[in-house]
């Protein structure tokens, strides 16, 4: 209480940073009469005098309020689009790395143009993400148009673009693309064999469209770039039509915390059908997490809602967008699982190849921004995970929408019936009307009921995404009827059509209640825009979600006791209060579940980003000589610890130990023996251990010459370190899946995980170390064709390949 009352007094911080900004406004307004007095010519000369202050010493912030009045004229002249003042506003937030959340409608599109061309200016790169490539292609060919006209170069990354065009577009100073793209092209650089084949620059600063979609919704997804897997997918099969013989009391499911499990009845059957003793033996944990797998498709993932049938294929539908996810899978078998319930061709098991989550991607960028309609209610995650803050950028016109209570009925039918009987009596007049559901199977059912009442109407779902923007484009037109999943065609503007305003402008019907307040107010956000009239409405009953899953009880019961029939509804800013508080408690859940996989990640984060950043030096180096035989001194190092240790007596030392183990890696048999080395002090062993290595290193140069030494050394390096990679990924997805057991031991499993990752990650670089080594000493090199350059990692000679992969096998057995 007494917080409150102080930011009464003193205003909250954001309000505060914003008054300070608004004297930058007015310095740009001040500078807008000198700038429409220049040529053409004059106007785009300020582009190469921007750089040249900035090579003298000026910084951004010194020419902020130039640049936006330059970008303002710009765009007046190109597209006729003069920026408001708020929009100045939020594009001042944007250049200072934070979010301005901007109504729909706003021209979001527009503001960002300001700090895109400002820190373009550096020459280091910037990259605008949106949604999807519809949006990404819309934004960079028209907005692309004032930053051609003012000298800057802007590059465009879909999907389907070669190596060359991906390269280009990235080398541009302004770079529009999806979200997967650029995660996607992040993961692949870190893959190439040579530095000519990566395409992306550092990454410098990036304004991210949709914000909230992007940095939240997508957050606990991965990206995954995979290869085929060894396991077998016939025991999918086997386990679908298991569970699928299963009954209610077989299994419980809780749908707060979307788990499932099989009773001890459940258990009893498997095991009979499977014909096993126990399915918790260590044996089986593989078949254990299948089965829980094979339960979550069959009652938890449900058809046109979690995902669509296309094509004999399962796609993933975005519960967010209502987007197909074309090449997106579930992960740990899930997808597998779906594909054997809906009896559609089993694809084989992957195996990740390169991984990152998009929040530590986007952390990687030097300054990030972003800007959504809908950002506040998350601001503690923005701030805690990302360091961002959110502004609320005032509306250019006051806003008159009129959101109306939600109306309540007990059953989904009754909500249905009102639902229809709303747009009947609305359409009469004309009035353009927006039907948003939370699934494609509700807005079939809306369309169905529809149909029958002769209304005719267009559906926006996942099935039909292609069409999206043309349909949303045209939901504000006099007579139009849309239904679409809630946030389809975001970031397409519904404008309204002639005489619409009188009429009341566009009407939202939202089916359902999500269980995030923010893709609520995403629905909502559709209308009212530019000080547009609009309503919103909310019909829910008792048997939606979020009313069945957080406590309807209460609800029902009053209903009861006042005996209301079916059809009719209860409107109560009560009952309004109490779903926000729902919506609250699944809104924290949600970010504690993001929180958790980010604490996860961020270790794997540690470890990507030395062994990327090793990597890179390796593809940089003219030669590696230098490293492997540090990774020789490592070697000999700890084979001295183990055989010849500090601590023991000389006459205790084991000689022939040692050189069993140096011959495994870099001394030919019976070129070192006992003899050697006794009577020699520990350093002195060391040190002529050293000088074999060295002597036979430059020996085998020497024979097949310096430039093939250094390709092999490289291609060896490379194939070395994505294969133990590759490897340690499967291992660390493994301790994950298993390391929450460690709390029944009244151990904290985020603790237990960072020390074993850690350890995982030492072995594995050993492992590098010794195996590299190894292949180097060892290999045998046949020249059945000209020796390539060090490319696709040794592609000409198959003998190079095999005796690799055997050695392989060898070097993981040595001694260390």
């Amino acid at each position: 209480m007494i917080n409150k009352l102080v930011q009464r007094l003193l205003g909250n911080n954001t309000e505060r940073e914003l008054k300070k900004m608004w004297p930058i406004v007015h310095h740009i307004n001040e500078l807008e009469a000198t700038m429409s007095t220049l040529s053409d010519a004059s106007l785009q000369a300020k582009t190469a005098e921007f750089k040249e202050r900035l090579q003298a010493g000026e910084k951004l912030d010194d020419l902020l309020p130039e640049a936006f009045a330059v970008v303002r004229e710009a765009s007046r002249r190109v597209l006729g689009m003069r920026h408001f003042d708020v929009q100045l506003l939020g594009g001042i937030v944007l250049h200072r790395g934070d979010i301005a959340e901007m109504r729909t409608g706003e021209g979001k599109t527009l503001v960002a143009t300001l700090p895109v061309y400002l820190n373009a200016l550096t020459g280091k790169g910037v990259h605008v993400v949106t949604v999807n490539d519809y949006l990404a292609t819309r934004d960079s060919e028209e907005m692309g148009q004032i930053y051609r006209f003012l000298g800057l170069s802007v590059g465009l990354i879909v999907h389907d673009l070669s190596y060359e065009q991906r390269r280009r577009a990235y080398n541009s100073d302004i770079t529009y693309g999806t979200n997967n793209e650029f995660g996607f092209d992040y993961l692949r650089d870190n893959m190439v064999v040579s530095q000519e084949q990566m395409v992306q620059r550092p990454l410098h600063y990036c304004i991210v469209d949709e914000v909230d979609s992007i940095l939240i919704d997508e957050a606990r997804t991965p990206l995954i770039i995979s290869g085929p897997g060894e396991k077998s997918t016939e025991l999918y099969s086997t386990l679908a039509a298991i569970v699928g013989r299963l009954e209610k009391d077989d299994y419980t499911m809780d749908e707060k915390q979307k788990t499932i499990a099989p009773t001890e009845s459940g258990v009893a059957k498997v095991e009979k059908m499977l014909g096993i003793k126990n399915m918790f033996d260590r044996e089986h944990l593989d078949l254990n997490h299948l089965v829980i797998q094979a339960l979550r498709a069959r009652f938890m993932m449900h058809r046109d809602k979690d995902y669509v049938v296309k094509d004999g294929e399962i796609v993933i539908v975005d519960e967010f967008t209502g987007r197909l996810m074309f090449g997106r899978r579930f992960s740990d078998g899930l997808h597998q699982s779906i594909e054997a319930k809906e009896n559609v061709q089993v694809q084989g098991e992957s195996k990740t190849l390169a991984t990152i989550t998009f929040q530590n991607y986007f952390r990687m960028y030097d300054k990030l921004s972003g800007m959504t309609g809908t950002a506040k209610t998350e601001e503690d995650e923005f701030n805690k995970i990302y360091k961002l803050d959110v502004f609320v950028i005032p509306t250019n016109k006051p806003a008159i929408r009129k959101d109306e209570p939600d109306v309540i009925y007990k059953t989904k039918n009754a909500k249905y019936r009102a639902v229809v009987r709303d747009v009947i009596e609305r359409h009469k007049t004309g009035q353009p009307i927006l039907v948003g559901t939370t699934s494609i199977s509700q807005s079939e059912i809306v369309s169905q009921l529809l149909s029958k009442e002769n209304i005719a109407h267009n559906v926006l779902n996942a099935k039909y995404h292609e069409m999206e923007a043309e349909i949303i484009k045209n939901a504000g037109q006099r007579n139009m009827v849309t239904i679409a999943t809630n946030m389809a065609g975001r970031g397409t503007d519904i404008k309204l059509g002639e005489g619409v305003a009188e009429l009341g402008g566009l009407m939202i019907i939202g089916t359902e209640r999500h269980e995030s307040r923010r893709i609520d107010n995403q629905l909502r956000g559709r209308a009212g825009r530019q000080g547009d009239p609009g309503t919103t409405r909310f019909y829910l009953s008792l048997e939606d979600d979020l009313m069945r899953i957080f406590g309807s009880d209460n609800i029902a019961k009053f209903m009861d006791r006042l005996g209301m029939d079916e059809d009719e509804p209860i409107t109560h800013s009560m009952i309004t209060k109490s779903i926000e508080k729902a919506q609250k408690k699944v809104e924290n859940h949600n970010f504690e579940i993001r929180k958790y996989v980010l604490e996860y990640d961020d270790v794997m984060n540690q470890q990507r980003e030395v062994l990327y950043g090793q990597r890179k030096q390796v593809l940089i180096a003219s030669s590696l000589r230098d490293i492997i035989l540090s990774m020789v001194d490592d070697i000999i190092a700890a084979g001295l610890d183990k055989y010849a240790d500090e601590k023991l007596y000389p006459e205790e030392w084991d000689f022939a130990g040692l050189v069993a183990q140096m011959e495994q890696y870099f001394v030919p048999k019976g070129a070192l023996t006992v003899e050697n080395l006794e009577n020699l002090s520990r350093v002195e062993v060391q040190e002529k251990l050293k000088d074999v290595a060295v002597r036979l290193y430059d020996a085998r140069e020497e024979e097949i010459g310096s430039d093939t030494m250094r390709q092999l050394e490289k291609a060896i390096m490379l194939r070395v370190v994505d294969s133990k990679w590759m490897d340690h990924l499967d291992a660390m997805d493994a301790l994950k899946e298993g390391i929450n057991l460690r709390a029944y031991g009244q151990k904290n499993p985020i603790v237990e995980y960072k020390f074993e990752a850690y350890e995982m990650f030492e072995e594995m670089i050993d492992s590098i170390k010794r195996t590299v080594v190894t292949f180097l000493y060892h290999i045998q090199i046949t020249y059945s064709v000209p020796v390539p350059e060090a490319e696709d990692h040794l592609q000409g000679s198959h003998e190079v390949h095999e005796e690799m992969d055997s050695l392989g096998d060898k070097s993981e057995q040595t001694p260390s």
